[in-house]
Order: C-alpha cells, then structure tokens, then sequence
C-alpha cells in the first residue's frame, strides 16, 4: 500500500469530525480520547496507543521527554509500526506531525483506517474498498430505493444506512415507515440508532452529507467500515449458510437428473419393449397389396416414429454422462441406475431392435418379390389352362363316337386320317401340358394362396390328358381294325390335313408366345426378350411360305372338283381345319406382332427410367458416403486437438453440428430416391457399393458422434471450471494423452496410461505412500515392497479409470483422474463445519435454526431428510447434521 501526504482526490480537511470521531471510537477503549486531532497527536503518545488499541500488538516503549526530539521519536515510532504493516509513507513526516500539518495528519489517519479498518475485509475474493462496496451491495439489494454504488451520492438519502442496521438488526428500524424524502430523518436515525445500540459513534453530520454534491467518500467509508466490522459475526453466519445451500442444491439438482434418466429410460425400452414383436412378426400377406401396406407401415415407422427414439437414445446418454461427472465434480457417489437401465442395457436392446429392424425390412422385400413371381405364374397358368381346356373341349365326347362302324370306305379311310391327324395334334399339346404342370408344381414351392385351386385344377386337366390318351389309343385300335376294309383315301385332303394342323399348332403358339406375359429387372433381359422376338419375326417369311403352299392344297382340291365336276359337299373329312380359319388365324399373328412390339419398347423405357433411378441414388451415396466418413474423421481429429482452447474446440464442433444439421436435406433427398427405387421394384444398384442401410446408419452414428463429443467437451469445460483447472493443464492433459495414444483411437492401453502417469511426473510409490499416510523406512526389503505397492496402486487407478475392466483408458477418464489429482473439492468435513457454525457449536441443529438461516426450499429438504439427533439433554426437535453431511458425499446412507 502507498500512501503520500500531498495526492488526495478529494479534500481531507472535511474528514476532520469523522476521523476525530473514529479515533475516539478506539481510543475511548484505553480510557482516553482526543479533543483536537490537529495538536492530540503531536507528542506522538495518544498515536501510539491509538494504533497498539486497534491492532492489539504492543509498540516500542514511548519517549517520556516533552522536548521535539521526544515528540518526533514517538512520532517515528509510529511510523515505524505503520510501515511495518506493509504501508509505504510518502510525504509524511514526524515533523509534519509534530509541527501540527493537519493536512498531513489527516492522511496519516486516512492511512491507518484503510490499513486496519478496511483493507482486511473481503467478500467473495475482493478486498479492501471493493470488497467493503460489494458487501454493501449485497446486504441492501432487497431495499426498495436502495441501489449502492459508489461510498458517495449513494449514501445521501439515508436510506442505505437504514437498510444495512435493518438487514442484521430489524428490531432497532421499522424500514417500511421511512420515506426517500426525508434524507436527514433517515440518516439522523441511522446515526442515533448506531450510537445507541452497536457502539459506532456519530462520526458524520446530516446536513454536511445532504447540502454537499458530492460528500466526502472517506469519511463515509470510515463510517461503513465501522458496520461492516459491527455484523462481522452475522456475516459468518451467512456465509454458512450459503455453503449448505449450494451443496444442498447441487444434491438436489443431481437428484432431479436421476428421476428423469429413470424415466427417460423406462419410456425408450418400452417403446423398444412393444416395438421388436411387431418387427418380429414375420407372418405373411397373401395378396401383394397387403404386402405393399406393410412395406408402407415400415417407412412410416423409419420416417416417423424412429428418429425420435434416437434423439431420445442420444440425449439420454448425454444426460448420464452430465449427471456423472455433476456428481463427480460435487465429491459425490456415481450414479447407478435401476437394474435393467444401465447405457449399456439401452445399447443392448437398441442393438438388438436394429438387427430385427434390418431382418424384417429384408424379409417384406423377400415376400414382395415372392408374391410378384406368384402372381405372374398364376396369371400364366390361367392363360395356359384355358388355352388347353378350349382345345380339348369336347374332345373325350369325339374320340368315345362309333362312327365308324356305319360309314361307308371314304367315311372310314376319312375318319382314319382324321384321328391321325388328331394324335399329331395330341402330341404337340404334350408339351403345354407338361408347363402346366411345371408351373402348379413353382407355384407350390412358393406356397401360393390359392394353391388348392391350382392343384386342382392342374389334376383336373392331368387326368383329363390321360383319358384322352387312353381314348384316342382305342380309337386308332378300332379304326386300324376296319382299315383294311377301306381302300384310298383322298391324299389331298390327307395332305391339307396333316400341314394345317402342324401350321395351326404353330400359329397357337406363336400366339401364345405374342401374348405372353414377362417379368424383367433390367434392360439386359428385355433386349434379349427383343432380340428373340427379332428372331421370331425372322421366321414369318417361311411361315407364309408354309400357309402359301397349304393354301395351295386346298386350290388344288377345288381345282379337281372343278375339273372333273365333283362336287364337293361338307367341310375336309381328315380336319376341323378349314382355309378360312387358317387365314383369320394367319392375320391375328400378323396384329398381334406390332402389338407385341410395343409391350417390349414401352418396357425398354421403364427399364432405363429404373436405370436413371440407379445412377442418381448412386450419384448421392457416392457423395454422402464418403462425406459422412470424412466428417467422423475431422470429429475424431478435433476432439483430440491441442492447438486451441476447450470454447475454440466447442466452437468448432458446433461449426461440424451445424453443418451436419444442414446436410440433412441431402439424406431426405436419398430418401426420396430410395423410395422411388422401391416403388419401381428395384432390388439392386451396380452403381454403388452404398446402401441406404448403410447411409442410414452411417448419419446415425455422425450425429452420436458429434453429439457425444460436444457433451464430452461440455464436461471437460465443466470440470476445468469446477476444479480451477488452467488451459494450460488441460492443454499439457490432451498432448500428454496424445503422445502415449500411439495406436490412434482415442484409447491408451494399460502399459502407455503407466508411462503417460511417469511421463507428468505421478510417483506411484510415493502416491501409495501418501494414500496410506505411513512411513517406510529407507532399507532394501521396503524399497522392495514400495515398488510391489507401487503396483498395488497402479491397479487401484485402474479401477478408477477402467470400471468396467476394458483394457483400455479413455481421455475423459484420463481427464477425471488428472483433475481429481490436481483439483480440491467441496469434502463432508466442511459441510459439517459450516452446519457446526449455524449450531452455534451445538453436535446438533434445530429445526428453528435452519428455517432461520436456509432460504425455505433447502431448509425443508434438510429438515425431511435429517435423522433425530440423539444424546443427552438435547432440545425438542434436535436434527443430526453430521450424519446427515455424510450421506451427502455416499459416506453413509441419507
């Protein structure tokens, strides 16, 4: 402190009453007191017992002499002791003094008030002149009219005086009658009431302080000084108390966070509880739009009803570590949730409804290509059986006739060139029968509906096909009996027959194939189901060659009937088959060809819009994949950076969280392309290796991870704040943590966390030493046992920062025990000591007393958890705060 004699920044000549007051204040306490400050303090003895009273030491031995030599000796030795203090005098000497200098007087004075009457107060780490105006704030911020702000103008209505008597003394002022008007009533009552009942004297005038502009800052300080040291016990009392409400807050708020983990918990694994039976269910629609609904349902429970859940799942396990390191950071036992309710139980049933997820999504696209085949062999077997059972209608009734037994020779050798031409027909049927039969036979093997009726209806035309052998076998019988009986059959129709029919037949299936039905997934298969028909429409030329010369048959018939004048009478006796109907039948092949031609180019076009589909989900999950890894490295990279401060790092994770939050238009847009993919039955891409699986799961993790590292920094912020812990040592934490995490991963091995500790100077010998507090003599047996405890504590800081018996040490856990190491905390034995102070030293607390020195909401909470103190001649009501204190910091139970 220095102190001169000619640099005021206000007037000292004013402080003559006030310091005249405050020296007899003291020195009344002797038995003396001064009548002048300018001439009492000139032989230096009244100076010497002034400062031996308020500092309670004694001084060197006056001089007895009244010669100025005397007088300035005292006087020096004075000034001696005020220099002693730590007060450097500038421009006041002894002769000063002696000579009486009331301006240097004064300033001496001035100097001993601010050394021994308010440079040692302190409130909340200020001192001196702050801390006196910051307690002076405190105690008057409820007052109405009140406002503190300087040791000058903020005094002249009297107000504030009034409220710091009221604040600790209600008894001596009614605050509610005093009036901002009457500034001199109020510090007059102020002063008398002072006086009176706290022993400061009346050091100030009313009028002086309300007629000046700008009253004497030090006189008013001297005065409030006097106050500060009158409630200097309250103050204690007070400050007691706020420790036991902080601490009951923290308590409280940790219990706040426990009931809503709990309950945060119960709802996610409920909801997952009810959800995996739905995905489970794995029973089967029949119809694909049943199946469609469900493809449908499941987007709706992606889209809508999940990403919730993974908020949920995300915020819980940043409200768990929150609470853990709240809980370490207050001294107090980790958190350990209700059995079932663990983060590790919550990831477990989270893993597992993923794996069911990811099975029933593969399982509905199983099903919808099933029922897709399904319904394609369905609709071509009917087509095929219908086909059939129009060709053989009637056909058992034709072959069960014995017609042959009345025909004449023509009639016979007809009607036998007519079943040859039918067992021709016969056997080129065989071959849609057996299709038929393939295709009952998929259609069961794909567990078809309505494969009852298929099967049947398959029987049905099976026997039917194995009568109509059997028939016609005894039909030829009979007819080979009789045709010996026959002579010549007319060739031309024999010929006419056996061509048409064939012709026919092709034609049949030529038609068949023109309108057959077809299923393709890429433009590969129908350019080679365009190629064949290419090759089909190849054919046409020699087929009408064909149909040209069977034509010519029949030309040839009419012509011999119309030459030799026959006449003809009925249709050809060898075929149902007549001209016209292999014309009409001929010009259906040629309509059905264009038509055909464009199923198959409407088909080319849907193929290359399902190939634009492919390139442009491809296209984006070439870009999100890659970008989504990148950022999750970039995360990795900044969470271990040591080039910035912790809020650089915040800032710059909450940069990569806004970014990430503004990519996500590009994930509803793959989205989007994913759903037209499925809409058009697209089940595979050769465009890219990335799903929407693997998108999917990919952001998921991004937004974990930026999530999590974000909370992680929170805490390290949180506990750099907490613990008093430098940039500088969390700086020198992370490089250290760095160097020995030689594989990378933010992960250090048991052996790199051992050298990591030797590395930053942690002696695990002397820690062990220093944890058991005993002494080991310096021989070779103990520093043989010292090294073998060594290792003893070394697997005691493991179990400190591996709980869970990993293998591997985690940078917050390496920051947590760092800071353990190097941060004090709140301990039971304060709080207990701070409990003692309100108790008025008592082993126990009333219920009186803490609703008296509590805010009510922490008095309450401690009255309901407080045990009955027990012990002898105890008041009524007595509560037991030193067990009470325990069970805060988990010594015992609360």
């Amino acid at each position: 402190m220095l102190v001169t004699g000619g640099r005021w920044e206000m007037n000292l000549l004013n402080g003559v009453e006030t310091f005249t007051a405050w020296c007899n204040s003291h020195l009344r306490k002797a038995g003396t007191q001064i009548e002048n400050i300018e001439e009492d303090f000139r032989n230096g003895l009244k100076l010497m017992l002034l400062l031996e009273v308020i500092s309670g030491e004694r001084l060197p031995k006056p001089d007895k002499g009244k010669m100025r030599f005397h007088k300035i000796a005292n006087v020096n030795k004075a000034l001696d002791y005020i220099s002693s203090k730590g007060v450097k005098l500038v421009s006041i000497g002894a002769e000063e003094i002696v000579d009486g200098n009331l301006k240097m007087t004064l300033g001496m004075i001035w100097t001993i008030i601010l050394r021994f009457a308010i440079q040692d107060i302190s409130v909340e780490e200020t001192s001196a002149k702050e801390g006196l105006l910051l307690w002076c704030q405190r105690k008057t911020a409820p007052y109405r009219n009140v406002n503190v702000q300087n040791f000058h103008i903020s005094w002249k209505d009297g107000l504030a005086l009034c409220a710091l008597i009221h604040r600790h003394r209600p008894d001596l002022i009614d605050y509610s009658k005093l009036r901002k008007d009457d500034p001199i009533g109020n510090l007059n009552t102020a002063f008398e009431v002072a006086e009176k009942y706290l022993d400061i004297p009346k050091m100030l005038d009313a009028e002086d302080i309300v007629n000046t502009p700008k009253p004497d800052e030090k006189a008013i300080m001297t005065y409030v000084s006097c106050f500060y040291h009158a409630f200097a016990g309250a103050e204690q009392a007070e400050t007691a108390a706020n420790r036991i409400c902080k601490v009951l807050a923290v308590n409280q708020e940790n219990e706040r966070l426990m009931e809503e983990y709990e309950k945060l918990a119960s709802e996610l694994l409920e909801w997952i509880r009810r959800t995996i039976p739905w995905l489970e269910n794995r029973v089967a629609e029949q119809t694909m739009r049943a199946m469609q609904q469900k493809l449908e349902d499941f987007r709706d429970y992606r889209r809508v009803h999940k990403p919730p859940r993974v908020q949920e799942k995300c915020q819980l396990e940043i409200n768990f570590n929150t609470l853990q390191t709240k809980l370490r950071l207050s001294n107090r036992p980790a958190f350990m949730p209700s059995e079932g309710k663990m983060v590790s139980d919550i990831a477990n049933a989270w893993k597992g409804l993923e794996q069911v997820e990811k099975g029933y999504e593969e399982w509905l696209l199983t099903e919808i290509r099933r029922l897709e085949r399904l319904d394609h062999l369905a609709e071509k077997f009917k087509q095929k059986c219908s086909l059939h059972e129009s060709w053989t209608a009637g056909k058992e009734q034709l072959l069960s006739q014995k017609d042959y037994e009345t025909a004449s020779l023509m009639e016979i050798r007809a009607l036998m060139r007519k079943h040859e031409a039918f067992e021709s027909d016969l056997a080129a049927h065989q071959d849609r029968v057996e299709q038929i039969a393939a295709i009952a036979q998929e259609l069961n093997e794909l567990d078809y509906h309505d494969a009852a009726s298929v099967n049947t209806r398959c029987q049905g035309i099976c026997d039917q096909w194995d009568n109509l052998g059997t028939l016609t076998q005894k039909r030829r019988d009979a007819l080979e009996r009789v045709e010996k009986l026959w002579e010549t059959i007319d060739q031309l129709y024999l010929e006419f027959a056996k061509r048409a029919a064939p012709f026919n037949n092709w034609m049949d299936g030529a038609m068949e194939d023109l309108q057959d039905m077809f299923i393709v997934h890429s433009i590969e298969e129908i350019q080679s189901l365009i190629t064949a028909h290419d090759q089909y429409k190849a054919t046409l030329p020699e087929a009408d060659k064909e149909r040209i010369a069977i034509m010519g048959i029949q030309n040839e018939i009419t012509k011999i009937a119309q030459t030799y004048g026959i006449k003809l009478v009925g249709v050809n006796p060898y075929t149902v088959l007549s001209p016209q109907d292999i014309t009409n039948k001929w010009e259906a092949v040629k309509q059905l060809v264009p038509l055909r031609d464009q199923m198959l180019q409407e088909e080319v076009a849907r193929q290359q819009a399902n190939e634009r589909l492919r390139r442009s989900f491809a296209a984006q999950a070439n870009i999100i994949g890659p970008w989504i890894q990148t950022k999750m490295e970039e995360i990795g990279h900044v969470s271990v950076d040591i080039t910035g401060s912790l809020e650089e790092q915040m800032n710059n994770l909450k940069q990569y969280e806004q970014n990430i939050i503004n990519y996500k238009s590009n994930i509803d847009k793959q989205e989007g392309d994913h759903q037209l993919i499925q809409e058009a039955l697209i089940f595979d891409n050769k465009h890219t290796n990335y799903t929407m699986e693997h998108v999917r799961v990919g952001w998921e993790q991004l937004l974990t991870t930026i999530a999590r590292t974000i909370n992680e920094v929170e805490n390290q912020i949180l506990t750099r704040d907490a613990k008093g812990i430098s940039q500088e040592q969390l700086n020198e934490f992370r490089a250290s943590f760095n160097h020995f995490d030689r594989k990378r991963n933010g992960m250090m091995d048991p052996d790199d966390f051992r050298a990591c500790l030797i590395s930053m100077g942690y002696d695990l010998v002397s820690a062990l030493l220093d944890t058991n507090k005993h002494k080991v003599k310096c021989d070779i047996l103990n520093l043989i046992g010292c090294f073998c405890q060594g290792e003893v504590e070394f697997a005691r800081i493991m179990t400190l920062v591996d709980p869970n018996n990993t293998g591997v040490v985690t940078f917050q856990a390496f920051i947590d025990f760092m800071t353990r190491e190097t941060a004090e905390t709140d301990t039971a034995e304060q709080v207990m000591a701070s409990f003692k102070i309100l108790a008025s030293d008592k082993p126990y607390i009333t219920v009186e007393e803490l609703r008296r020195e509590l805010p009510p909401e922490q008095a309450e909470y401690c009255i309901s958890r407080m045990t009955k103190y027990i012990g002898p001649e105890v008041a009524l009501g007595a509560l037991d705060y030193i067990s009470f204190s325990s069970a805060l910091y988990g010594e015992s139970d609360l």
